[in-house]
């Protein structure tokens, strides 16, 4: 079975092909503003590389967020397409849930995103990644209240710059592999319902209400 993963919900391009639970090829690269122009030539630049055609590729996850309206809406894009025109099964998950996955540390794990004007999007998972704290954009002050009940734990952000300090911070370095292999049973969804997760109104969208 092949699974290609994707996740452009930051300035990273994070993506990579397991076949029969293994890592055959992935790509960590920051792009920043020119993720948009590079994210599908160096997706299909992978397939080319280990020469895959696309229709071989037996399911695709992607992070549908939270993190960068663009970004995730890039990922979102080619995943659905590629979903839909070539009728392979979708599922999507969160950018914490896979911050979460990949952290060596068995404590309570608090993946968090900026999200700007003391804000974050956060969770809270335990050691046995059981969800404590659903994802949500939530203040800063309310999350280091709620961590502040916690034992032990590790702080982790997505290499993007935090507004605030935290203690305890590890970077983020997906495990492209035990993502995949944790979510590779998840069910899939059709692809026109595949959705960005915000978590939070745009600036275009409050602006309306206010």
């Amino acid at each position: 079975m092949r699974i290609l993963y994707i996740d452009t919900s930051s300035s990273y391009l994070y993506s990579g092909i397991i076949e029969d639970n293994k890592l055959i090829s992935e790509i960590k690269e920051e792009f920043g503003q020119s993720l948009s122009e590079v994210a599908l030539p160096k997706i299909v630049s992978m397939f080319k590389k280990n020469e895959i055609e696309p229709n071989q590729i037996d399911k695709i996850i992607v992070v549908n967020g939270p993190g960068s309206f663009t970004g995730i809406r890039i990922g979102i894009t080619i995943a659905k397409v590629y979903s839909w025109s070539l009728n392979i099964p979708i599922t999507t998950i969160t950018s914490l849930e896979a911050m979460m996955l990949s952290s060596e540390n068995n404590t309570y794990k608090v993946p968090v995103i900026d999200a700007r004007r003391n804000y974050v999007f956060g969770a809270i998972y335990d050691s046995e990644n059981r969800q404590i704290l659903q994802p949500q954009h939530i203040k800063i002050a309310d999350l280091k209240q709620k961590m502040s009940t916690l034992n032990e734990y590790i702080v982790i952000t997505n290499n993007e710059d935090l507004e605030e300090d935290f203690e305890n911070i590890e970077r983020y370095n997906p495990n492209i592999l035990k993502i995949v292999e944790y979510f590779k049973d998840k069910d899939a969804i059709n692809p026109h319902a595949v959705n960005p997760e915000y978590l939070k109104l745009t600036e275009a969208e409050e602006s309306k209400m206010n």
